[in-house]
């Protein structure tokens, strides 16, 4: 069955997903509240999957939540935890529970977690999951052996259009790409001319992409994501634009910034989406969309 968020990025509409971080322990009551929130504004909803190699619930857990209340989950998964089995057998358990969507990453190191004595595995790499994920669907799984009930899903990858070695990005890209993925969520992106330049790359191949819009709500928080946070840096004069304003009027500042540069990129038809990154403040998304101008109607088919 074909699912809602790939029939959203087939639509030729401006698409909008968004993500959630999974609570550190059991208490799922503001994952849960955020779903509720969400699930209604926005095409689809991401779970994160230990970001930064930080303990937290499981991403699947969260994608089952999603489903529980109406909402369209994509599954995140890192190749960091699991080996080529249990990403399988998870791939299986997602698609009997109704998950049709997964967004498949490499995962970041062990060494920015909470668990430093933790073991890596990287059996394989997130160009190989896509791989592996367009061989279930065939009905084989990685060790040549016939499934008895194959999967399907719309499968997507990551990439950062701002990497400084962007020879080597784009050749992942293009990796991702021919291994059979149909959409693209990257990273944060604030430089719109690097960025379209990026997407006249992208544009040879037939894939969607969603640019990755990270809510900045001070600059105490931006120079915590430039020291913390992989792949990801907030430039100097935003940082400069944000500081010395008090906390309110810095965090109205960062919803502002988003918003306009979503509406650039649907208005000028620069990519097909927008993914929306708040950390923690989930609670505002739907003030971005609105000031973005943007309607996120889940087409019907």
């Amino acid at each position: 069955m074909v699912s809602r968020f790939k029939n959203a990025l087939n639509s030729g509409k401006f698409v909008i997903a968004t993500e959630i971080g999974s609570p550190k322990g059991t208490n799922c009551e503001k994952m849960l509240r955020d779903i509720d929130l969400l699930k209604e504004e926005v095409d689809a909803i991401n779970v994160t999957d230990h970001a930064r190699s930080v303990l937290r619930f499981p991403s699947i857990g969260g994608c089952l939540a999603i489903k529980d209340q109406g909402g369209e989950p994509i599954l995140q998964m890192a190749c960091r935890d699991r080996n080529r089995l249990a990403l399988q057998a998870e791939l299986l358990l997602a698609y009997t529970r109704g998950i049709s969507n997964v967004l498949c990453m490499t995962g970041d190191a062990i060494s920015q977690g909470d668990h430093k004595d933790a073991k890596s595995i990287f059996d394989i790499n997130s160009a190989q999951l896509v791989k592996a994920i367009r061989l279930m669907e065939s009905g084989q799984d990685m060790g040549g052996n016939k499934l008895n009930g194959a999967v399907e899903f719309c499968v997507g990858a990551t990439v950062n259009p701002e990497e400084t070695a962007k020879e080597r990005e784009l050749t992942k890209f293009a990796r991702k790409a021919e291994a059979g993925a149909e959409f693209f969520q990257t990273q944060p992106i604030f430089d719109l001319d690097n960025f379209s330049e990026f997407m006249e790359h992208a544009r040879q191949f037939p894939v969607k992409i969603l640019a990755g819009v990270l809510l900045v709500p001070s600059a105490r928080m931006a120079r915590f994501i430039n020291g913390n946070i992989p792949g990801i840096h907030v430039p100097r004069d935003l940082i400069n634009e944000l500081d010395g304003l008090p906390k309110e009027e810095a965090l109205d500042r960062g919803i502002e910034i988003a918003a306009q540069t979503i509406s650039i990129l649907k208005e000028g038809a620069i990519c097909d989406g927008a993914h929306i990154m708040a950390i923690g403040k989930e609670h505002v998304v739907p003030e971005i969309i609105a000031r973005a101008g943007i309607h996120t109607m889940i087409p019907e088919f």
